[in-house]
C-alpha cells in the first residue's frame, strides 16, 4: 500500500527527532578523563601495556603517552601540571622532593650493552668495554668498524656505564672526544641508532627490548646473561631502577593508575615485560 504524503511526513518527522535525540545523547556523553605519562623513555613501553590493561578494567579513564620528554622534561611537565605522572630513571633530588613530588621505585630492569646485529661478538668484560671507549679497540672480530652510540653527559645511562669501573668515566671522556662516535638525547633514539648503524655499540634495557620489539643483539657481561633471574642474585649487576612520581595535586585517577601499578594484573606485566618487580614495602 503507498503511503501517502503526510504518512510520510511523519515517518520523516519521527526520524529526525530520533536522531537529534541520538546526537543530544552522544554530546552530553561525559568525556573520558585522561591521565597523561611521559619521561624516562625506557619505562614508556611498560606503561603502553600497563595502561592498555587500565583501561580496560576503567573505561571511563583514558592513559595517553606523550614520548621524547626523557627524565627532565617528564618531571618539569608534572611540575607544571601538563603531566599526571612521570617515569623517571632515577631518584627525586631534594629540590624536587621539596617542590611536592613523590617517587616510589616500582621496578628494575637489566641495562644491557647492545650491538647492530652484524657484530659477531656474544660477550664484553669490563676490561674490553675500557678498551672500546679509549680509543684502543677499534674493530670488532672479523674487522668491522666500532661506531660507539654515546648518551649525554649527564644522562643516567651514561652514569651507569662510567661507574663500571675506575677507568670507565675517563674512558667515556675519550670517547665523547672523539670524531665519529653517535650521541643519542633519548632511549628511543639511542637504539634506533645501533639497530641501524653496521658496527654499533651502545646500551639499553631489557624492558626497552622487550616492550619495543627492538631488533638488536644482547651481548653477555662480564660473564653473565643478562636477565631478571641473573639481576635478582647479583650475578649480573647492571640494572636501572624505574620511579612512579606523581605530586601532591595528583587527581584521583592518576592515583588509582599508581594502585594498578601494584596490584596482581599490574606486577604480572611488569615482570612479563623485562622488569623485576619492586613491592613498595621494598622500594627506597
Amino acid at each position: 500500500m503507498m503511503s501517502t504524503p503526510a504518512q510520510q511526513k511523519k515517518v520523516f518527522f519521527t526520524l529526525l527527532v530520533g536522531l537529534t535525540l541520538c546526537f543530544a545523547l552522544i554530546n552530553s556523553a561525559p568525556a573520558a578523563e585522561i591521565i597523561k605519562i611521559g619521561g624516562t623513555g625506557a619505562g614508556l613501553g611498560t606503561m603502553k601495556l600497563l595502561g592498555e590493561a587500565f583501561e580496560r578494567l576503567h573505561p571511563e579513564i583514558r592513559v595517553q603517552l606523550v614520548p621524547g620528554l626523557g627524565r627532565g622534561g617528564g618531571i618539569a611537565a608534572l611540575q607544571q601540571g601538563t603531566l599526571d605522572v612521570a617515569v623517571s630513571g632515577t631518584a627525586l633530588s631534594n629540590d624536587e622532593a621539596a617542590s611536592g613530588l613523590s617517587a616510589v621505585e616500582y621496578a628494575r630492569t637489566p641495562f644491557v650493552f647492545v650491538v647492530h646485529r652484524n657484530v659477531i661478538k656474544t660477550r664484553l668484560s669490563a676490561n674490553e668495554l675500557e678498551a672500546i671507549y679509549n680509543g684502543v679497540t677499534n674493530n670488532w672480530p672479523g674487522g668491522k668498524r666500532i661506531r660507539l652510540v654515546l648518551r649525554p653527559e649527564r644522562d643516567t645511562d651514561t652514569k651507569i656505564i662510567a661507574a663500571i669501573s675506575p677507568g670507565m668515566g675517563l674512558a667515556m671522556k675519550s670517547a665523547r672526544a672523539r670524531k665519529g662516535n653517535i650521541i643519542a638525547v633519548t632511549d628511543q633514539e639511542s637504539a634506533e641508532a645501533v639497530s641501524k648503524t653496521p658496527g654499533a655499540l651502545g646500551a639499553t634495557t631489557l624492558t626497552q627490548i622487550a616492550t619495543e620489539k627492538l631488533p638488536l643483539k644482547i651481548l653477555a657481561f662480564e660473564g653473565a646473561v643478562p636477565n631478571l633471574t641473573s639481576v635478582s642474585t647479583g650475578s649480573y649487576r647492571l640494572f636501572k631502577s624505574l620511579y612512579l612520581v606523581t605530586t601532591t595535586h595528583s587527581s584521583p585517577a592518576a592515583r588509582l593508575f599508581a594502585d594498578f601499578i601494584h596490584s596482581t594484573q599490574g606486577t604480572a606485566i611488569l615482570a612479563q615485560s623485562g622488569n623485576l618487580v619492586i613491592a613498595p614495602a621494598e622500594a627506597k
